[in-house]
């Protein structure tokens, strides 16, 4: 037998895993430098095949080794890395869930954070839909009651969430979890950091202007949807 093709194969899934992990450190050194993330809290993964890369337990995201970066097989287990974050199991599920997922970001951002403290818009929407491109590039964010931190029971929820949006065509990109901040997810880290940070400056601009701005009506979210495809 020919042993060329499973080793181009192999190459080329190392040189996907190489890109995956420049991708994890540059996103956590992004986030770190503009205050999106502090100490060790929140956790990034991305999809390569059917392998996962995610970040190590208590690893500080402004100051990540690729070489240090959990990387996963098919099943689940370790094969290479320091040892995997908690949220694992929730990242896997979420790229399980939607096939469009394939980059993970989980922060504690702080007015995200804030907002679950001092009171969500509702259950089903954390934040009104207060701005157009709130509506077209993260559009209905769910939250998720609080269970500690790398409860399995969380991918169980999300999960759900993720397969009820989808099947009333309102597909979601993000929840926010009770006192522990959001998870985001896309196709690609620039999708996920886009949603993420959207996300984040609307919940500071909620409550900076002590949440008394009205939603945009319905003729507006109309207009979104017929002219821009917007998902709400």
């Amino acid at each position: 037998m020919n042993p060329q093709p499973s080793t181009a194969a192999g190459t080329a899934h190392d040189e996907a895993v190489d890109r995956a992990r420049d991708a994890i450190v540059r996103v956590g050194t992004s986030l770190f430098a503009r205050g999106y993330v502090h100490a060790s809290a929140g956790n990034i993964s991305a999809k390569v095949g059917d392998h996962h890369l995610i970040t190590p337990t208590d690893a500080a995201l402004g100051f990540l080794e690729p070489g240090r970066l959990a990387l996963v097989d098919a099943r689940g287990e370790q094969i290479a890395g320091d040892r995997a974050s908690k949220t694992l199991t929730l990242h896997r599920r979420i790229c399980a869930a939607d096939p469009t997922a394939r980059f993970v970001v989980h922060t504690h951002s702080t007015h995200l954070v804030a907002l679950t403290l001092a009171g969500v818009w509702s259950a089903a929407d954390v934040l009104p839909p207060l701005t157009p491109y709130y509506v077209m590039k993260v559009g209905h964010v769910p939250l998720i009651p609080y269970h500690r931190p790398g409860d399995p029971r969380v991918a169980d929820l999300v999960t759900a969430l993720i397969a009820d949006r989808a099947a009333s065509r309102t597909p979601i990109r993000a929840v926010l979890l009770d006192r522990l901040g959001p998870v985001v997810w896309g196709p690609d880290a620039a999708t996920a950091l886009a949603v993420l940070e959207e996300l984040e400056e609307t919940a500071r601009l909620w409550l900076l202007t002590d949440r008394r701005p009205e939603p945009l009506p319905d003729h507006a979210l109309d207009e979104l949807r017929s002219t821009f495809n917007a998902a709400w």
